[in-house]
């Protein structure tokens, strides 16, 4: 059963950066691509970035491009998600979420996920 762990969220000023932490327990990470969601009190979930299977592929939606940046550390069993240069329009909770197993591509749609974390919450403004 993939679990996990999200942190890294919190209050920052337009402009500023935060770091999204999502530990992947109970599986190898090797074996599932991993996106990142958000959603606004209000507004559907919508894809924020992801990174395929074989770590050698990402996706980035148009409002993040330039901004954000994903990452995976295999090791340590973490995909992180770097957020520079935040508008008040990022503010959401955050997800990390998993596809199924051995499935190789990234996915923008959420129906491609089977398992979610709980999420953080990420609040830009001044």
């Amino acid at each position: 059963q993939v679990q996990f762990v999200e942190s890294g969220g919190g209050l920052v000023q337009p402009g500023g950066s935060l770091r999204l932490s999502c530990v992947v327990t109970g599986v190898t990470l090797r074996d599932y691509g991993i996106g990142w969601f958000r959603q606004a009190p209000g507004k559907e979930r919508e894809v924020v970035s992801c990174i395929n299977r074989g770590g050698d592929s990402t996706y980035y939606a148009d409002s993040v491009k330039g901004r954000f940046t994903i990452s995976r550390d295999t090791t340590m069993s973490t995909v992180d998600l770097q957020m520079n240069s935040l508008k008040p329009e990022d503010t959401a909770r955050y997800y990390c979420a998993s596809r199924p197993k051995y499935a190789y591509v990234c996915s923008g749609y959420s129906k491609d996920y089977n398992n979610w974390g709980q999420g953080t919450q990420v609040t830009v403004s001044s």
